[in-house]
């Protein structure tokens, strides 16, 4: 029999035959990886005004909210959050894996059923295994497919839930809300949308909630789900529903009942994130979205294919240790570009996800583009001598 230690090396090792083995590696070069769309996790005015209002805070909450981790601060707080998301009220989480775990584990039962985009993230896919709903796995913004799935459906008991990203993290395709709500009214069903990499770069112009409120459909979705920790450069998570959802989820949802509070210096920085969007957050969308469509019109002319016009532009390589070498070549140009592989991605879609920000100049997105060109063919090339 093996010992402990052995069968994790032999897993380990199974990893690097197939290049799929990840391991830390530290910020460096311009920042073509993370998700801070709008430079908020490290503007100073923003640092600033979370600093002032974090003297005389406690350092913990102490506790689960239902014990003494509640304050008067979580409300006010979710006050804002709900309004910003264009929904009645709000609860934070301390991520945005565990609000997805939190409201699909929550709402859903083994009696249910939840109909969810091949696509969605796996905090996602983690929420509806644990709630032990019957799932339906439909083709990746195929209505057709889901109207099938619904129809066939339609006379069983039980909740019928549609899920869905409305911005996808690893595509930067959009779903087909518009059409999805009317199936869900059409079926009897419900709406669940994940706008965590659409909060702060979408909505109704004074407020950001996200491509749902962008689109005036707030009100005919059962509830979203957001983050702090991408445009908006903080850290947490909400959801945001009506008032007899967050009642029943602070009744029934084992990943809030049983977790300490989040930490206020969490919940304020949040609450200063939606001030500084307030002053400053349309503008830098705006040139987001400015910087995402020259970064797609360069790629173009490179004769590089790119899909929808987003901040997040993907480029699929297929394997995986093709996307090892070319992220590593571009990564020793100056460029913190990453490789993406399965699982985060379907089998032999890896790719290179390049994430624009709003301060990235024209000058650098024409440098990027030039070294992603580069790299690939310096790639295929070596690749195609080793093979003669």
């Amino acid at each position: 029999m093996r010992s402990f230690s052995e069968v994790l090396d032999l897993r380990l090792k199974k990893l690097d035959e197939t290049f799929q083995r990840r391991s830390l590696k530290s910020r460096s070069g311009i920042d073509f990886s993370s998700n801070d769309y709008l430079g908020f996790s490290q503007d100073p005015v923003l640092q600033e005004r979370v600093l002032r209002r974090l003297r005389g805070q406690p350092v913990g909450a102490s506790g689960a909210r239902l014990l003494r981790g509640h304050s008067e601060l979580f409300e006010t707080v979710e006050q804002n959050l709900a309004r910003f998301s264009g929904q009645e009220t709000a609860l934070i989480l301390p991520s945005g894996y565990q609000a997805n775990l939190a409201l699909l584990s929550g709402v859903l039962t083994a009696e249910d059923w939840v109909f969810s985009d091949q696509f969605n993230h796996a905090s996602l896919i983690d929420g509806i295994r644990l709630s032990r709903a019957r799932r339906v796995i439909y083709p990746h913004r195929d209505g057709v497919a889901l109207r099938r799935a619904l129809e066939e459906s339609h006379k069983q008991p039980g909740l019928k839930l549609i899920i869905t990203e409305s911005l996808f993290g690893m595509d930067g395709s959009k779903a087909p809300l518009a059409e999805l709500v009317d199936l869900a009214e059409e079926y009897s069903a419900l709406l669940m949308v994940d706008e965590a990499h659409a909060t702060g770069l979408w909505g109704d112009g004074a407020l950001g909630g996200g491509i749902v409120q962008s689109m005036g459909l707030s009100k005919r979705v059962f509830a979203t789900t957001h983050t702090g920790g991408k445009a908006l450069g903080t850290g947490g998570a909400w959801i945001a529903g009506s008032a007899e959802l967050k009642d029943y989820l602070v009744n029934f949802s084992r990943p809030f009942i049983f977790s300490t509070a989040p930490v206020p210096s969490l919940v304020i920085s949040l609450d200063e994130a939606l001030q500084f969007w307030s002053e400053v957050g349309n503008d830098r969308a705006k040139a987001l979205f400015s910087k995402a469509d020259q970064m797609q019109a360069r790629l173009v002319d490179l004769e590089i294919p790119c899909r929808d016009p987003s901040p997040i532009v993907p480029i699929i390589l297929g394997e995986n240790q093709m996307a090892l070498q070319v992220a590593e070549r571009i990564q020793n140009c100056g460029f913190d570009v990453r490789a993406i592989r399965p699982p985060t991605v379907p089998e032999g879609t890896a790719r290179l996800r390049i994430s624009i920000h709003w301060d990235h100049s024209i000058e650098v997105i024409e440098a990027l583009s030039n070294q992603v060109l580069a790299a690939v063919r310096e790639v295929c090339t070596t690749r195609e001598e080793k093979k003669t």
